[in-house]
């Protein structure tokens, strides 16, 4: 079973997205902002994320570039899902951008291509010589070109 992360401020939109996930089989978790987001993808480590970019404490842009530095986290599939498109020159650290409103079933072809494509990334890294970086070490480089 898939885990999918909803982080969406909007309580309606998220009971929404939530209830038409759960119904495909889908284990949902849900955060209200993206600070809360965040720590609950750190615990759960979910297949999959869709995010608002509008959000109180912490919006969506950090949300994402946070997620970008974080070893743990940045091969995790990334959807924003917005009433507006993200500024101009923002650097693009998603997999996919949804205008809302979004229905159903354009959310569930959406969730179901990106999971197939998680599927057919490689989950093993390749072997190599040098030391595993310590757990304390800042991370430098992006998992995203």
């Amino acid at each position: 079973m898939f885990t999918i992360l909803v982080v969406e401020d909007e309580p309606d939109l998220r009971l929404a997205f939530q209830i038409i996930l759960e119904l495909r089989g889908y284990r949902v978790l849900v955060a209200a902002n993206g600070k809360d987001g965040l720590d609950t993808a750190t615990r759960h480590l979910p297949d999959l994320i869709l995010t608002d970019w509008n959000m109180p404490e912490m919006d969506g842009e950090e949300f994402c570039e946070r997620l970008s530095f974080s070893p743990a986290l940045c091969s995790i599939p990334l959807a924003v899902i917005s009433a507006r498109y993200p500024p101009f020159g923002t650097q693009r650290l998603w997999d996919v951008f949804l205008l809302k409103p979004v229905d159903g079933e354009t959310l569930e072809l959406t969730v179901a291509r990106l999971l197939t494509g998680r599927l057919a990334r490689p989950t093993i890294r390749p072997f190599s010589n040098d030391p595993a970086p310590s757990r304390w070490q800042p991370v430098l480089s992006k998992c995203w070109p």
